[in-house]
């Protein structure tokens, strides 16, 4: 059977394809005293509150199943566009928020309806490999520009202006990022969009963990910038609901019905039991339990990160926002004898039973060093993998 070249030019997921090695061996485990510890996956922990639960099953009884308009439950937009208001303090009218089926159906929409063929768009590697992919499957071309540690592994707009060419239609970008966990500091982002903006371009950028900032410096949407910055946005990171499959997008007015008859073609609409569940999100004590876990993710970082550094994966930019270390494992793979991030994770999945994602899926710019940890796990979780990588060197230095 002959497949198409779009399909073609989708890499394999890593991530997932070392989730399944990891899944296997825990299956082997599993009734040792050493199970598997996952930090590879950057899903939380933690799974939709009480209330939320509470909606979902009140639409099921209530037989509120039945589809939806494609751009979502009204009252939820409304939800959102008050949560822009009250946590951000930026109007964000109802009427530009479409709810996708998560924030990959976002990306695919928001491609779907700006990307020509042959038109290329400028990502920073590293970066998600999914956001490249939606580029590709919209006949585009991903461009990764490469980013260093004194850029917080962000583009910046002289890199923007320096890679531009006639076939540029405009940039992808991730603040808070995955893999790293760093943010574009507001002005340069605002540097970035004038580049593009002066040059008709557009600018996309992936806001799915701006709940998860830490850093008040940093954790500001780009929609305070402009009406024609194009957002995406989830409930499965801030809002804990994973598997619920739920995100939105935020786009200029005038891209409204073009987005909505995609939508309409391609998914008729988001899950209607996850949107009646989703409005539940908003309540005051929903809110104030998703403040204690972010309070709870931030504790996990400033613990788990100076034991990594000690342990000699360096982490080379503390992440402002979401729940990753990028970290350099090059002097710790050295210790095992081994060298690259793909074969430092194998070994620590085989060795010391804790799973974790090599850096080749995010990129080129020597992202072979590195190692992308998760913290969206326990702190018990995050003490005994320290320990377990710890004795995990101190056998092979002896």
């Amino acid at each position: 059977m002959k497949i198409s070249t779009r399909a073609e030019r989708i890499e394999p997921f890593y991530v997932m394809e070392v989730a399944k090695a990891a899944g296997a061996l825990a299956r082997e485990v599993a009734h040792t005293d050493r199970p598997m510890i996952f930090l590879n996956i950057g899903e939380p922990d933690f799974t939709a509150p009480p209330l939320v639960q509470e909606a979902a099953l009140r639409a099921v009884r209530a037989g509120a199943t039945q589809y939806t308009q494609a751009t979502g439950l009204d009252h939820l937009r409304e939800r959102i566009s008050g949560w822009y208001r009250e946590r951000f303090n930026v109007d964000v009218p109802a009427r530009r928020i479409v709810v996708t089926a998560g924030a990959s159906a976002a990306l695919q929409l928001a491609c779907l309806a700006l990307i020509e063929s042959g038109d290329e768009i400028l990502l920073p590697d590293p970066s998600y490999p999914c956001n490249r992919h939606f580029v590709s499957a919209a006949d585009g071309k991903a461009v990764l520009i490469p980013t260093t540690a004194e850029e917080r592994f962000q583009l910046t707009a002289a890199k923007v202006e320096a890679a531009w060419t006639e076939k540029t239609r405009g940039v992808l970008l991730a603040s808070p990022s995955n893999p790293t966990g760093t943010s574009i500091a507001p002005d340069e982002l605002r540097r970035i969009h004038k580049v593009v903006s002066d040059r008709s371009g557009i600018t996309l950028i992936d806001e799915i963990y701006l709940g998860l900032s830490y850093d008040d410096a940093f954790g500001q949407t780009a929609l305070a910038i402009d009406d024609n910055v194009i957002s995406i946005n989830s409930f499965s990171k801030y809002f804990n609901m994973t598997g619920w499959r739920l995100g939105w997008l935020v786009v200029p007015e005038v891209l409204v019905p073009v987005v909505e008859r995609l939508a309409q073609n391609l998914f008729i609409c988001a899950s209607t039991v996850s949107q009646y569940a989703a409005l539940a999100c908003f309540e005051d004590a929903s809110i104030a339990e998703y403040e204690r876990r972010r309070a709870e993710f931030k504790a996990r970082r400033d613990w788990f990160i100076p034991q990594l550094d000690a342990l000699g994966l360096n982490v080379p930019v503390v992440p402002d926002g979401a729940f990753y270390a990028w970290a350099d494992c090059t002097s710790f793979a050295e210790k095992l004898g081994i060298s690259g991030s793909w074969d430092f994770a194998f070994e620590t999945m085989k060795r010391a039973h804790v799973a974790v994602t090599p850096g080749r899926d995010f990129g080129t710019a020597e992202t072979a060093k590195f190692v992308r940890f998760s913290t969206a796990s326990s702190m018990e979780h995050l003490k005994e993998a320290v320990d377990r990588l710890r004795a995990m060197a101190e056998i092979r230095a002896q």
